[in-house]
């Protein structure tokens, strides 16, 4: 069914977005230890994040997330994101893939210009380099359509996705095009990857999604959402603006009160994220109501009104 509804080739199950992201790693190394030269190097972009394993944090453009841990796994090469120039002058003989998301999640719900993803693609062509997608947070309808790709025009070489995947249920799968697809047998496993139970899960949400009209519902309550948020920049100080795609989306605050909003916005019911000080991250269900979308934006109103006044 994913083969079915992308444009990749092979799929291989694991149990998680770090998994999915590991087995992207490997694999683009070992193609490019392969088809350049023994090239194994990955630009990932800064404020990016792929995981908390030793190898996905590596490749996390947070050095918070980083640091702790000692010297990271080498290989990974890190460049400003939305920033055609930095990804050409980090190209060299080494590198192997770059590793993008299409919309940051973790790094303040940060949106590229509209040709930046398309850009990377003619890029990577041009190079003789492969395109990784980590999809984890932007892929299973969280976009808007099933794929944040196909908002951009492009097609990755290798692609990721897990959290929505089965609804809840531990799974991750790592997607690849058949040029990309060097892994053999017995070069990566997964003791519970692919099992009935996961599996099962994932292709029961992928049905709903495909038709039972969750795919248009998250469309439509999306560009509610978007609505919805941007107006309250016309009545409050504490709100610069709003950004983000279909039902992933970002209010952007003038001052660094995330926290306070949120945790207020949670005593009232809501949970929303401070991915940033200034920035609160909504990630409702792809099933949200239009009545749930306005009931939480008016919880967020009476959390700035009560914040202002005070």
């Amino acid at each position: 069914m994913l083969i079915a509804n992308s444009v990749l080739d092979r799929v291989f199950f694991c149990n998680s977005g770090a998994e999915a992201n590991e087995a992207a790693i490997k694999l683009a190394r070992k193609w490019g230890i392969q088809n350049r030269d023994g090239g194994y190097e990955i630009i990932s972009t800064n404020n990016s994040f792929h995981g908390r394993t030793l190898a996905t944090v590596s490749a996390t453009g947070t050095a918070a997330y980083r640091e702790p841990f000692g010297p990271p796994t080498p290989g990974f090469v890190f460049v400003d994101y939305d920033n055609m120039e930095q990804i050409r002058e980090a190209t060299t003989p080494q590198t192997a893939a770059i590793m993008l998301e299409p919309v940051q999640g973790e790094g303040g719900v940060n949106v590229p210009t509209s040709d930046y993803l398309q850009q990377v693609r003619v890029w990577c062509d041009e190079q003789g380099i492969l395109l990784i997608l980590d999809e984890i947070q932007t892929g299973m309808g969280r976009s808007g359509m099933l794929w944040a790709y196909e908002q951009a025009g492009i097609e990755p070489d290798i692609m990721t996705s897990a959290k929505g995947l089965a609804g809840g249920v531990p799974i991750g799968a790592v997607l690849a095009k058949e040029h990309a697809s060097v892994f053999v047998p017995g070069d990566h496993g997964s003791t519970f990857g692919g099992n009935p139970l996961a599996t099962a899960a994932g292709a029961h949400v992928m049905r709903r999604l495909l038709e039972g009209g969750v795919l248009a519902n998250a469309k439509a309550r999306g560009a509610q959402l978007q609505q919805r948020l941007a107006g309250l920049q016309d009545r409050h100080v504490l709100v610069s603006g709003e950004r983000g795609i279909g039902l992933l989306r970002g209010l952007e605050l003038s001052s660094d009160v995330a926290v306070d909003v949120a945790n207020a916005a949670r005593e009232a019911g809501l949970l929303v994220n401070p991915v940033r000080p200034d920035l609160l991250r909504f990630m409702p269900p792809l099933t949200v109501a239009a009545a749930e979308i306005d009931q939480a934006v008016a919880i967020v109103e009476e959390v700035l009104d009560s914040i202002e006044q005070n």
